[in-house]
């Protein structure tokens, strides 16, 4: 009954004040960028645009967003299992599914969600935190290796991917430092105030957790899983393109979608708003679309990844609000 009434505490308290603002904010702030954005194409041209490709394609495109999300969960929970927790599959589906509720609030505060719906199930905040990061960044080395795929065709990308890459290779051998981790935790335990060094130690707790998830052999198991969850909404788009009847291959599509998101990703947008967006129509115009067309495109492939994803976290977090 404890851990019940913490849950609703903590909902309470992220569904209400600034943050409920915030969601309500950037959602409205999302709608008039997007509406501005088909104006300014050209309203008819960008309907006339997503009627050709077709409710058969949106549904295939939909289909493919929750093969990435059950992937994704599989991983989450592959990483869990590595730090010492088993869940019940359903019960945990849920949990996970009901982060994406709050993806476009500022501040990160979906995994947060996740975090005290996890405690309820004996899970610390020091690991649950951990296998986010461990998430994060196996998906921008996921979407890393896809971006690579067709950046050789546009070397205006090539040294953004080489450079991320340089930086996440960087991490994972810092990650793996645990003699370095315990000496800053011993350090700061002398030579820092109390408050500060218990801050310190959880931060290094929880980089040692995260450094368990990302190591041999579970690290390219998670890749493998992300560039299969990432490259699913990526044939979606190649798809997409194909109902246009544009001559894009696979790989080039994989690229697109890929890149974009590593430029949302690093943009610390809310969901990537707007960088992603930016990147696609860019990318899409110099692969020969024309605007009306890239425009339709990134709104439906938008459509049917974040705003679907945020539409299915907000049902699953309803179930788990009614069922505490």
């Amino acid at each position: 009954m404890g851990c019940r009434n913490r849950v609703v505490a903590a909902l309470t308290t992220m569904l209400h004040g600034w943050r409920r603002h915030a969601l309500l904010l950037v959602m409205l702030a999302s709608v008039t960028a997007y509406l501005g954005f088909v104006l300014w194409t050209g309203w008819d041209s960008v309907i006339h645009a997503i009627a050709q490709i077709g409710w058969r394609v949106t549904l295939l495109a939909l289909a493919l967003s929750l093969v990435n999300y059950v992937l994704r969960f599989v991983r989450w929970q592959l990483y869990l299992t590595q730090l010492g927790h088993t869940l019940p599959y359903l019960e945990h589906f849920k949990i996970y599914m009901a982060g994406f509720s709050m993806t476009i609030v500022p501040g990160k505060v979906g995994e947060t969600i996740r975090s005290v719906f996890l405690k309820a199930h004996g899970v610390d905040y020091a690991k649950s935190v951990a296998v986010f990061f461990s998430e994060q960044g196996s998906n921008l080395i996921s979407m890393v290796l896809l971006a690579a795929l067709g950046a050789w065709a546009y070397p205006a990308a090539q040294p953004f991917v080489l450079g991320l890459s340089a930086v996440l290779v960087l991490i994972l051998i810092l990650l793996q430092q645990t003699q370095l981790l315990h000496a800053l935790d011993s350090l700061s335990a002398r030579r820092l105030p109390a408050k500060l060094a218990r801050i310190i130690h959880a931060l290094i707790t929880t980089v040692h957790h995260a450094g368990r998830c990302l190591r041999f052999p579970i690290l390219p198991v998670g890749i493998i899983i992300g560039v299969l969850a990432w490259g699913a909404e990526g044939l979606a788009l190649y798809w997409i393109l194909q109902s246009l009847d544009v001559t894009i291959s696979l790989q080039t599509a994989l690229f697109i979608y890929a890149f974009s998101m590593l430029v949302g990703a690093v943009s610390f947008l809310p969901g990537g708003l707007g960088g992603v967006e930016a990147s696609m129509v860019a990318l899409l115009m110099f692969y020969q679309l024309d605007q009306a067309h890239a425009v339709a495109v990134t709104l439906l492939v938008r459509l049917t990844t974040l705003w679907f994803a945020i539409a299915l976290g907000g049902v699953a977090l309803t179930q788990i609000k009614s069922q505490n």
